[in-house]
């Protein structure tokens, strides 16, 4: 054998190499997309067919419960907040109110927050008249329900909201390793890569319509789950601590008008409609409690006065050390405010605003805004609609092909690679993805065993009963 020919073997045989090594990476990487598809993709259609819905909310509530959220007739003049409260009180002497939500429609009710025997009830009154329009049982609304749907399957509780998580995690993954399949690895065409081949027929026409739209849509699925992350058990106690540890969250100098409370009551526990950043915030105490607490109208000065805009709620103190909180949280980010208020005094303990946010809790309220669809109005809700739709296009349309390429009495999925380079290289992976997503490291751990050790013998006996 000459020189020439040598170069010409070693070449073709570190090509051979080459090859072999991206098939075995190219089958792991399809063989773990396949098995988060079939796993999880029954939660991603509910999450996205319950993401289109809420996307939705103030235009489905309004038109569900105009009865309730529209005045028959604006008046001149409203009755004062604390002559509609004591109207409510007088009327449900069972039911204690906690909280008021006051409109910037003058032809909007004012929504009262109540508790009774154990249940929230919002409670609906026309402020020209006093009159009561109806209830709703807070958790009974349309949108709540969709809502618990969106987060906690409806079963509530803490598994299914971590399933939910999970399923939000992994289709973090499957976009990823679905970007590297689709990715072309020979001469490149736009058929079959960035416009779908509609003129063929079967597995290779539901492959392009599952592959194409999921390349156009990446981005923005991708954007509306990790949006969706701060919400959640784990992931979003994480960024909580991110935020916290690295001053990125709500300011110290929040508690500018005296020390820093020491109570481990945080705002969320004690307030309605807490924007995400101060969720966490500590509640500081009313302390001149010799003084007689002020009136509802003295807490909608101090919203005036310190021109927060509507709509706004107004939480009411729980003991003699508790504060008036003023919150907003439905409108447009730039506008989100969180105020402790002493209660005999008037005086702001706290104030938190969104110039006062830190970076990350920023980016954060802004993807929030995003993912929910008000950050730009109706063009935000339509754009977060065509995700959620092509969301669902995707997942059935790799169902229908999975269907049609999986042999009779088998599964389906791609075969396992030999090479223990491989191996090697997706339990670096896994250690990766447990470290930046704890729930999907346990899992990866999980579907790792299944396929080691139960798999191949869930195989072996679906092929004996077969043959027999």
């Amino acid at each position: 054998m000459n020189h020439s020919t040598l170069e010409q073997s070693v070449s073709q045989g570190t090509l051979r190499t080459k090859n072999h090594k991206s098939t075995g990476l190219y089958q792991m990487v399809w063989r773990w997309h396949f098995y988060a598809g079939i796993l999880f993709s029954p939660f991603l259609i509910i999450l996205a067919c319950s993401g289109a819905i809420y996307l939705f909310k103030p235009q489905i509530e309004a038109y569900l419960y105009q009865h309730l959220y529209q005045v028959q007739e604006v008046g001149k003049q409203a009755l004062s907040v604390s002559k509609q409260a004591a109207i409510i009180k007088e009327q449900y002497p069972d039911q204690h109110i906690t909280s008021l939500t006051l409109y910037d429609d003058p032809a909007r009710t004012t929504e009262v927050m109540t508790m009774g025997n154990n249940q929230m009830t919002s409670i609906f009154i026309d402020p020209y008249r006093g009159e009561i329009q109806g209830t709703l049982q807070a958790d009974e609304t349309f949108m709540e329900i969709i809502k618990k749907l969106h987060t906690e399957l409806i079963v509530g509780g803490t598994i299914a909201n971590r399933i939910v998580e999970l399923a939000a995690c992994w289709a973090v993954i499957l976009l990823v390793t679905g970007l590297y399949l689709w990715w072309p690895r020979n001469k490149a065409s736009i058929w079959g890569t960035i416009l779908p081949r509609i003129h063929k027929k079967g597995r290779l026409f539901w492959r392009d319509l599952h592959a194409v739209p999921a390349f156009w849509l990446s981005i923005l699925i991708l954007m509306l789950i990790v949006t969706g992350l701060p919400w959640s058990g784990v992931m979003g106690e994480g960024i909580n601590q991110l935020a916290t540890s690295t001053k990125t969250g709500y300011p110290s100098y929040a508690f500018s008008f005296g020390e820093k409370p020491e109570s481990i009551v945080k705002t969320k526990d004690v307030a309605k409609d807490v924007p995400w950043a101060t969720e966490n915030l500590p509640v500081p105490q009313s302390l001149h409690n010799q003084y007689i607490p002020l009136s509802l109208e003295d807490i909608v000065w101090v919203a005036e006065q310190q021109k927060i805009t509507k709509p706004y709620t107004i939480s009411l103190p729980q003991g003699e050390k508790g504060v008036y909180t003023l919150t907003t949280a439905h409108s447009i980010p730039g506008q989100e405010a969180t105020l402790h208020i002493d209660q005999y005094t008037g005086m702001v303990l706290s104030e938190v605003r969104y110039s006062d946010y830190g970076l990350l809790a920023k980016g954060i309220t802004l993807g929030i805004a995003l993912h929910e669809g008000r950050l730009f109005g109706v063009a935000n809700q339509f754009i977060g609609l065509v995700g959620c739709l092509g969301l669902i296009g995707i997942v059935v349309s790799s169902f229908i092909m999975w269907w049609k390429r999986k042999p009779e009495g088998k599964w389906g999925a791609p075969s396992k690679p030999k090479q223990a380079k491989v191996t090697k290289m997706i339990f670096f992976l896994i250690v990766i993805m447990g470290l930046c997503m704890p729930l999907v490291g346990i899992s990866l751990i999980v579907v790792f065993l299944f396929d080691r050790f139960i798999f191949p013998r869930v195989t072996g006996i679906a092929k004996n009963l077969h043959s027999e």
